[in-house]
């Protein structure tokens, strides 16, 4: 089975997720701003985070064509999973709009509450009603035609939705304490730009992370277990 992972930022590669989807039986391949002719037919497509919104114009281009493959593999029944910027450009794919937050820039490992749906998700059900994740992100979307909302934070309502198998999640599971640290240090100015100091973020976050991390860490396992499980099951 194969995975296409589309990265976006050089320190915003698939972390946790690598290992899990390699568990579950797929082959890795990890690409860096490109989609390449073939991966529609991927058994699974994973878009992650990035520091351009889905709306801007930064990499319009790329983020256009990612866009297409997800609705291209919408409406063939093909699963993918976004994570931050991949969960709104999966929402966009599905039709919803990409906006700046009315609530500005969540930031930090934040308290994220599970819906009734969420509840009874297979993947999110396992979870606690409360868990923490970290969050970095200024955009939102409005509610995904067609979808199933499984958890909200106290700031955006819209953290995590499943649609026809696939799932976004607009906080980040896949992240380790150490790509954590990393991206404090490498964008202290967008830290500011949300409230935040490096000093800050690290005596506070990080330890709380590192509290979260089973819960996550299970939380992908259950969803590589899932995409896997679909392939197993297609004709």
């Amino acid at each position: 089975m194969r995975a296409v992972i589309l990265q976006h930022e050089r320190l915003e590669g698939p972390g946790l997720l690598e290992a899990a989807l390699e568990r579950a039986g797929f082959d890795l391949q990890i690409r860096f701003r490109e989609v390449r002719p073939g991966d529609e037919d991927a058994e699974l497509v994973v878009v992650l985070g990035g520091t351009p919104g889905a709306h801007e114009p930064e990499l319009a281009l790329l983020l256009g064509e990612e866009i297409a493959l997800l609705r291209e593999r919408l409406e063939r029944g093909l699963p993918s999973l976004g994570i931050c910027l991949g969960a709104q450009l999966l929402a966009a794919a599905a039709g919803a709009e990409v906006v700046p937050g009315d609530e500005g820039i969540e930031l930090g490992v934040l308290p994220v509450v599970l819906t009734d749906d969420g509840h009874e998700d297979p993947v999110f059900g396992p979870m606690p009603a409360v868990f923490e994740a970290m969050c970095w992100h200024g955009d939102t979307f409005a509610p995904v035609p067609g979808a199933t909302l499984l958890a909200s934070s106290e700031r955006y309502r819209h953290q995590a939705f499943q649609l026809q198998g696939s799932y976004g999640v607009q906080f980040h599971p896949e992240i380790t304490s150490r790509m954590l640290a990393g991206w404090f240090d490498a964008w202290e100015d967008a830290l500011e730009a949300g409230g935040r100091t490096r000093e800050s973020v690290k005596a506070e976050d990080l330890p709380r992370l590192t509290m979260a991390l089973p819960h996550l860490a299970g939380l992908l396992e259950r969803l590589a277990e899932h995409f896997a499980g679909r392939m197993s099951r297609s004709p």
